[in-house]
């Protein structure tokens, strides 16, 4: 994206993403935008500001409305049309006071821990998994101590939950051994949210559908004041799953997995469709966590500010431990994933059109179809973004629900079918755009 010469917009939570390629940055706050001519590097720290700015206004305001209080109880004399308009101005000060609208404020985060587990968390000896003829682990071994930090990354489909199913005892490994330690709760997140009821309510999912109270750390707490602590509303208890965003579903399955005492954390995707104050408050608590924590992630800033070594995989089912972040594992490995990824892809790409060619042919091609793909996928992608705009309007209706709810589900089912062969096609298109540079340079 960064070497094209179109303008660029850009939604996303994915702060390095942001960082990396941003030239000016705005800003959607309870209903106004406000833009700077930055990149998204100098964001936060002027949001902060903004913030804070705001804060104090607040407070100026404050101290105006008691002083022009205490002039109207003891102070009320002279002129009478004088006075008269300042009782005006105390009302419209009373008025805007009352109509701030404050920001959200952070989510309150904070894991419900376990007894201290022993020092040694799992110990894996040469374990390994297939899939038919595919490896998918080979010969992997760690040993993870308790306080440990652990991150997993590697392109979708390379096996990254397998490796943790294993690692946590969910899935037996084909071969190797795997020893667990001494008193060890773990507490899950899965990337899929598959164990949400869409047809059950926010307060019967966070209760169990009993009674009014969660039980966070093995104490009752009411389901109001746990669900403000992760930002919803009270008026959001009986509202069903299926009509939440999904930063909200993100929100619901912290609140279920934090709840549970544990000493062992395991999070799958945790940080999708978190907005980034939540972000922030979440690497908080897993630095204050004093148990062990193994997360799958993609996002490179998250990782850099939480984890203590990044496992990744290097083809043919092996997997590296490196120590530090995300960057410290590039300037170890020395390249970028996908970037190594869509090269391998196209190493093999070749080395199959070199199988198949005459012996006299010495330049790989565009076959037809691949040719005829590259011309066509560019309106397949625009008919779904349409598709995708025309049910997003559908389900922008907050009444639809309410009003015809066999609608709301066609909508929703479009919407998802639209998403996914949207993004099957960005991703062809781009593979066979990144073969057409490859010919053309060759």
């Amino acid at each position: 994206l960064d070497s094209r010469r179109s303008a660029l917009v850009i939604i996303s939570h994915d702060r390095r993403f942001l960082s990396n390629l941003s030239r000016s940055t705005a800003w959607l706050d309870r209903g106004q935008i406000s833009q700077i001519d930055r990149g998204f590097s100098a964001f936060e720290a002027w949001r902060d500001e903004v913030l804070a700015e705001e804060e104090r206004d607040q407070h100026k305001l404050d101290r105006k409305i008691v002083n022009e209080e205490h002039w109207l109880r003891y102070g009320v004399s002279g002129r009478r049309k004088r006075n008269v308009k300042r009782l005006g101005n105390l009302q419209a000060l009373r008025d805007q006071r009352r109509n701030y609208r404050a920001a959200a404020g952070n989510a309150n985060l904070a894991a419900a821990e376990a007894d201290k587990s022993g020092k040694l968390i799992i110990e894996a000896k040469n374990i390994g998994r297939t899939y038919g003829e595919r490896k998918i682990v080979d010969g992997f071994s760690i040993r993870v101590q308790r306080g440990d930090r652990i991150g997993i990354v590697g392109p979708n489909g390379a096996g990254k939950t397998t490796l943790v199913d294993m690692l946590t005892g969910a899935k037996p490994p084909d071969t190797g051994t795997i020893r667990f330690g001494a008193n060890i709760e773990m507490a899950t997140l899965d990337q899929h949210r598959e164990s949400l009821d869409p047809k059950s309510t926010l307060a019967e999912a966070l209760t169990g559908g009993r009674g009014d109270s969660v039980m966070v750390g093995g104490k009752p707490k009411h389901v109001v004041s746990y669900m403000k602590d992760f930002l919803f509303a009270q008026e959001q208890m009986r509202t069903p799953l299926e009509v939440l965003s999904g930063g909200e579903r993100g929100r619901l399955m912290l609140a279920r997995a934090l709840a549970k005492p544990s000493n062992l954390l395991v999070l799958d995707e945790p940080t999708n469709d978190l907005d980034l104050e939540t972000l922030d408050v979440l690497e908080e608590m897993l630095g204050d966590y004093e148990g062990t924590v193994i997360l799958i992630s993609h996002d490179r800033d998250f990782l850099d500010r939480v984890v203590t070594s990044v496992i990744a995989p290097e083809g043919d089912g092996r997997w590296i431990e490196y120590a530090g972040g995300y960057t410290d594992m590039l300037a170890q490995r020395g390249a970028d994933l996908k970037r190594e990824a869509v090269k391998t892809a196209a190493v093999e790409r070749d080395k199959d059109a070199t199988a198949s060619a005459p012996s006299g042919t010495s330049k790989r091609r565009l076959n037809f179809n691949e040719k005829h793909a590259l011309e066509t996928l560019p309106k397949t992608i625009a008919k779904l973004q349409a598709e995708i705009a025309k049910q997003q309007r559908h389900l922008d209706d907050p009444n639809l629900y309410r009003k015809d709810r066999k609608k709301f589900e066609q909508a929703s089912a479009a919407l998802s079918k639209a998403q996914m062969e949207l993004e099957a096609a960005e991703d062809k298109w781009l593979e066979l755009e990144v073969l057409r540079e490859e010919i053309e340079q060759a």
